[in-house]
């Protein structure tokens, strides 16, 4: 069930607003070349993005590599961020991922975000990473600082 039937567009309006925030350009190679589907979108609870294992994500065992993994949830974090309420430009300061078991090329990763405290400066989210079979792939929670307008 989706709350929203277009996050791109949503995604994108924010991004507008991000640049408006004090950034000249906003760039979002990182997030664009790993192909994210946006699933669902419940503002304020959670956003779900899944992710194709693409080849160029693989490490020499033909699974995607950890990091990647770390990557695809700090992306969904930062889109979650884009598309709250009061849409809040913030940067990672750190995350920590945790890994259960490997996926493999043409799978899908399938990350699940939650907004868990939304501070004056701090904003703590968890996510979930799950694959096509509904396996857990690796859990990850992260810390975000606000930014100030310029």
């Amino acid at each position: 069930m989706k709350e929203y039937n277009d996050i791109e567009e949503i995604i994108k309006y924010n991004i507008n607003k991000c640049m408006e925030f004090g950034k000249e350009e906003c760039i979002i190679n990182c997030l664009e070349i790993m192909e994210p589907r946006y699933i669902d979108f419940f503002r304020n609870e959670r956003l779900t993005v899944a992710f194709p294992i693409l080849e160029q994500f693989l490490n020499p065992l033909k699974c995607m590599q950890g990091g990647f993994i770390t990557a695809a949830f700090d992306n969904a974090f930062g889109a979650f961020c884009c598309l709250h309420e009061d849409l809040i430009p913030a940067t990672t300061i750190d995350i920590s991922t945790s890994y259960q078991r490997p996926i493999f090329l043409g799978d899908e990763l399938i990350i699940t975000v939650y907004m868990k405290l939304k501070g004056k400066t701090i904003i703590h989210m968890t996510g979930e990473a799950y694959n096509k079979e509904n396996k857990l792939i690796a859990t990850s929670s992260t810390n975000l600082m606000r930014l100030k307008k310029a």
